[in-house]
């Protein structure tokens, strides 16, 4: 008997802007090297070294809308490039997660509004790891802390942590007195930095991967640094 194989559309992609990031080639979204993707309920993120490109497939969305495309500020003198890319879901609200080869976490909202950036270690951010509930195609995902993966370090960030700070950007942003841009340089500070725990893994060679599988750290890594939001 044939085998059958069971699978469900979610949506259609395709579109002009994707000629940027190589479409058109054959294995073009499997075989490039650069072009990073992220997989979300409702969206696809693709990014190249320096720009992000944002699809949205839900229900009622506008297949000849203009789509959302994200150019961070990067570093010309260090030949900074996008390295990292994955969703962050905290109930309703998603974000997107950059990070970058000179070690920042850059957050955007949908719109690609710069939400925060910080720096996490020097080095490259080679991926962002999400551990979460309700990780299914069908369901959104709360995400309960972040893993940011470089080749000597990892970081881990708290999901209540992100959250909240989501929630102070989002109520100051629609706040009736906002009425002025923000500098983007000033992003950092204006929700002070956000915690997070950095082990040093470097003793035991270079780190390609990793994910945190519990509330305890493993028991292996050594303990080097953590950071507390400052005070305002």
């Amino acid at each position: 008997m044939a085998s059958r194989n069971n699978m469900t559309e979610l949506g259609c992609v395709a579109c002009d802007d994707l000629v940027e990031f190589g479409a058109g080639r054959e294995g073009w979204l499997v075989d490039s090297p650069s072009l990073l993707t992220a997989l979300d309920t409702h969206s696809i993120a693709l990014a190249n070294r320096s720009v992000v490109l944002v699809i949205d497939w839900s229900d009622g969305s506008d297949p000849s809308a203009p789509r959302v495309k994200i150019r961070p500020t990067l570093s010309p003198i260090e030949a900074e490039f996008i390295s990292a890319i994955e969703w962050l879901v905290f109930d309703d609200v998603r974000v997107l997660a950059l990070g970058t080869s000179c070690g920042y976490l850059l957050i955007y909202s949908l719109q690609g509004v710069l939400i925060h950036k910080q720096i996490v270690s020097p080095g490259r951010i080679v991926k962002l790891r999400v551990r979460g509930t309700k990780r299914d195609l069908t369901e959104d995902t709360s995400s309960e802390e972040i893993c940011v993966v470089m080749h000597g370090v990892i970081a881990r960030f708290d999901g209540s942590d992100i959250q909240s700070m989501l929630k102070r950007w989002f109520q100051e942003t629609h706040s009736q007195f906002w009425n002025q841009k923000r500098d983007p340089d000033e992003t950092e500070h204006s929700y002070g930095r956000l915690p997070y725990q950095l082990w040093n893994v470097s003793k035991y060679g270079s780190c390609a991967d990793a994910a945190i599988t519990g509330i305890m750290p493993p028991p292996l890594m050594e303990l080097q640094v953590i950071t507390y939001a400052a005070q305002s």
